[in-house]
C-alpha cells in the first residue's frame, strides 16, 4: 500500500469550528431522574419551586412560642409571667413550648429563645424583654416560594442544588441526556493492563484515559473491543459504533503510516472533514461524520490523544449536551528557559509551576508526545502560538492550570542534581504535610545553582567536587553565586560507581578498563556532578576521554544511565548505587560522596522551608532512603554552610 499524506494540516480553532457545525443541531435529548441521581448532570429546562420552603412558619430557635404584643413592657426590672396554652387560642399572657423547624401554633407570631426564659412552675414561665412580631420565625417561602425559578436551564447540578430540589417539592429533575462515547482501541501491538509483556507489545491505556474524561465532561463512555490493524474490521467498528452511541472516538492509526487506516476508513464510510491539526502535540487526527455521528480519530500517542481529547471531543461532548465548555482557569508565569518552537504549529508545552519570592515560575517539562507521565508531573499547559517560532528566558507567559491554585501556591520548585532521595524527601513531605509537594526538574548541580541565582527555584541538589581541595559544593557555591544568600545542608553520603550488565559480562573492574575496545559509555551531561566527577577521576588516572567510547553520549538522570545500561544500549555509565539496584544491574564501586541540598535561605526560613528540614531529620526519612541502597545519613541534616 502506498504511504499516504495529510490532505492538509488545519489550524487547531478552523478544525474545532469545522468540526461542531457538522454535529447535529435538533434540540438536545433530555431525561428526568432521580434528585438522588442528578450530581453534576446538566438541567434541560427550568425549575420551578413546587412547594414553598418552608411551608408552614416554623420555629427557627428552641423556645417559647408567644403573642408578640404580650411581651411589650418585659425588662430585667420588670419582668412579664405568661402562662401555658393547652389548647385553642390563649388568654392574654399564653405561651407554648416549641422546638426548632416545628410548626408556630397559630396564635402565635414570634419566638423567645429558652435560654431567656425563667421556668417558674409546671405552668408559668418569667420573661425579661420584650420581642418584636415574627422574631425568631422562619416564615412561610423563607427559602423559596412555589413557582419561584429556583434553577435556570443548562444549570451543572451541584450537591447543594440537589437539596434544593428536594426541599422545593421535586424528587425528579429534567436534565440533558448524556452524550454516549464509543471508543475504539485499535493497532496489533495492544494489550490489555496485566498481560504478558513482550517485545514491541504495548499496554492499552489511552481509552481508559479517554473514557475518564468522557465521564467528566458529561457524557457516558463505552470502551469496545480491540480492533488490529485491519481495514475492513475498523470499518465494521465504527459502523457498529456510530449506530449504538452519539460520538465515536477511533485511538491510533490517525498518522500517515503504512498500518494507519483511519482516515480511509472514516472517509469510505462517511466523510472526511479534517486530517492533521497543526497542534503538536496532536498533529495526526482525523475528523469526520458518519451516518450523522461525529468521528475523531484520536493519535495513539498519549499526550497527543489528551490535547485532542481536551480541545475537540469536549466541546463535542459539551456541544451535544447544549452546555458552554467551561473557560480553564489561567496564570500568568515566567517561562525559565528559551522554548524553540516549529512556525505553524501551535504547541502545548507542559510545565510546572511555583512561587518563588512572590513571582510564579514555569519550569518547562519533557515535550515527548509519548510520555504520559509528563502529564502526571505538570501543573499546567502553556500554549505557544502557532505564528511564533518559540518563548525566550525570562518571557511571560499564560498558562492553563491543572491543578487547583492552592497546590501550585503550595508547590516546592526543587532542580539541580537528580537523586532517587529527592523522591523519597517529596513522598516523606507528602506524609507529614499532604498539602505540600516538591516539583523536581534536573539539570545537573551546576544548572541548580545558577537556577536559584535567577529566582526559578526553592532549592538545588548538587555534589559539585572541586578539584583543587576535594571539596564538595561550597567552593563552585562561592565561585558562581557569591552574593546570593543561601543555606547547604547535608542531605546524603551516597557510592557512585560503574553501573554494569548483571554479573558483569564485560568483566568491567574499574575506570581504566573504560578505554578497552569493544566497551560502550553512556555519560552524563556537563554541569552534572556525575561528570565533574569522572573528568577529575579520569584526569587523575591519565586517561583522555576522547579514548572512551561513548563518552560524548549523555543522559540527564541517573536511572537514564541505568536504563541504558539495563536494555543494552550501553555496557557501562556512572551513577549511584541505588540506581544500580532499582534495575538489578551490577555496580563496581568508585568512591563515596556528598549530595546536599542548597536553599535559598529566604525559603529556608518560611513554613515551607522549616518543614521540609523537620522531614529531612527525621528518622523515617532517614530509614527510606538507607533502604535503596548506597546511601549513609550519618550527617544527614548538618547545615555545613551558610551565605
Amino acid at each position: 500500500m502506498a504511504r499516504k499524506r495529510y490532505l492538509k494540516k488545519t489550524p487547531l480553532k478552523e478544525a474545532r469550528e469545522l468540526f461542531l457545525e457538522r454535529l447535529q443541531t435538533s434540540e438536545p435529548k433530555s431525561e428526568a431522574v432521580p434528585v438522588s441521581d442528578a450530581l453534576h448532570r446538566i438541567t434541560s429546562e427550568p425549575v420551578f419551586a413546587k412547594v414553598s420552603s418552608p411551608h408552614y412558619h416554623a420555629a427557627a430557635m428552641d423556645g417559647i412560642g408567644v403573642r408578640a404584643v404580650d411581651t411589650f413592657g418585659a425588662t430585667e426590672f420588670n419582668p412579664k409571667r405568661l402562662r401555658i396554652v393547652s389548647s385553642g387560642a390563649p388568654a392574654e399572657g399564653g405561651f407554648a413550648y416549641v422546638d426548632t423547624g416545628h410548626p408556630l401554633p397559630r396564635w402565635a407570631n414570634a419566638v423567645i429563645m429558652i435560654e431567656k426564659v425563667q421556668k417558674i412552675d409546671d405552668l408559668t414561665v418569667e420573661i425579661c424583654e420584650a420581642v418584636a412580631p415574627w422574631h425568631h420565625v422562619r416564615l412561610v417561602g423563607e427559602d423559596v416560594v412555589a413557582t419561584e425559578l429556583l434553577l435556570p436551564r443548562l444549570h451543572r447540578l451541584r450537591p447543594y442544588d440537589l437539596g434544593a430540589l428536594l426541599a422545593a417539592g421535586h424528587t425528579h429533575v429534567r436534565v440533558r441526556t448524556r452524550p454516549r462515547v464509543g471508543i475504539i482501541p485499535t493497532g496489533d501491538e495492544l494489550v490489555e493492563p496485566g498481560d504478558e509483556l513482550r517485545p514491541g507489545a504495548i499496554i492499552e491505556f489511552n481509552s481508559t484515559v479517554l473514557a475518564a474524561f468522557v465521564d467528566e465532561w458529561g457524557g457516558i463512555p463505552v470502551r469496545l473491543k480491540k480492533v488490529g490493524d485491519d481495514p475492513e474490521l475498523l470499518g465494521q467498528a465504527l459502523r457498529d459504533a456510530v449506530r449504538q452511541n452519539d460520538i465515536a472516538v477511533i485511538i491510533a492509526g490517525s498518522s500517515a503510516g503504512e498500518h494507519d487506516f483511519t482516515a480511509d476508513v472514516v472517509e469510505k464510510e462517511g466523510e472526511l472533514l479534517v486530517h492533521g491539526v497543526n497542534v503538536m502535540p496532536g498533529k495526526p487526527a482525523v475528523l469526520g461524520v458518519v451516518d450523522g455521528k461525529p468521528v475523531i480519530g484520536i493519535p495513539g500517542y498519549p499526550v497527543s490523544a489528551i490535547v485532542i481529547a481536551r480541545e475537540i471531543l469536549q466541546s463535542a461532548i459539551r456541544k451535544l449536551l447544549g452546555a458552554p465548555v467551561s473557560t480553564p482557569a489561567k496564570v500568568s508565569a515566567t517561562v525559565t528557559k528559551k522554548i524553540p518552537s516549529h512556525l505553524g504549529l501551535e504547541e502545548f508545552v507542559r510545565v510546572n509551576l511555583g512561587r518563588v519570592g512572590g513571582k510564579m515560575i514555569a519550569v518547562p517539562l519533557g515535550r515527548g508526545a509519548g510520555v504520559i507521565t509528563s502529564m502526571v508531573h505538570a501543573d499546567g499547559l502553556m500554549r505557544i502560538p502557532s505564528l511564533s517560532e518559540g518563548v525566550n528566558a525570562g518571557e511571560e507567559m499564560e498558562v492553563e492550570i491543572l491543578r487547583s491554585p492552592e497546590e501550585i501556591e503550595n508547590t516546592i520548585l526543587c532542580t539541580g542534581s537528580h537523586d532517587l532521595s529527592i523522591s523519597i524527601l517529596e513522598d516523606q513531605l507528602k506524609l507529614q504535610v499532604p498539602e505540600f509537594k516538591i516539583a523536581a526538574t534536573n539539570v545537573g548541580s551546576l544548572g541548580g545553582l545558577l537556577s536559584l541565582h535567577r529566582g526559578e527555584s526553592h532549592m538545588a541538589g548538587t555534589h559539585l567536587l572541586d578539584p583543587e581541595t576535594g571539596t564538595y559544593n561550597i567552593p563552585d557555591i562561592q565561585r558562581v553565586i557569591p552574593a546570593l544568600p543561601v543555606v547547604l545542608v547535608q542531605l546524603v553520603h551516597r557510592q557512585q560507581g560503574l553501573l554494569v550488565q548483571r554479573r558483569n559480562p564485560k568483566g568491567i573492574g574499574n575506570l581504566k578498563d573504560l578505554t578497552r575496545d569493544g566497551l560502550t559509555f553512556v555519560n552524563r551531561q556537563p554541569g552534572s556532578g556525575t561528570r565533574v566527577l569522572l573528568d577529575f577521576q579520569l584526569k587523575r588516572l591519565g586517561i583522555d576521554p576522547r579514548a572512551i567510547s561513548g563518552y560524548e553520549r549523555e543522559e540527564f538522570t541517573h536511572m537514564a544511565v541505568a536504563v541504558a545500561v539495563a536494555t543494552g544500549l550501553a555496557d557501562v555509565g556512572l551513577g549511584v548505587r541505588s540506581a544500580a539496584n532499582a534495575l538489578e544491574l551490577d555496580f563496581v564501586p568508585v568512591g563515596e560522596e556528598e549530595y546536599d541540598l542548597l536553599f535559598l535561605r529566604s525559603f529556608l526560613e518560611s513554613e515551607k522551608g522549616m518543614q521540609v528540614m523537620k522531614v529531612i531529620g527525621s528518622g523515617s526519612f532517614q530509614k527510606a532512603v538507607t533502604a535503596l541502597g548506597g546511601y549513609d545519613t550519618r550527617s544527614t541534616g548538618t547545615v555545613l554552610y551558610r551565605q
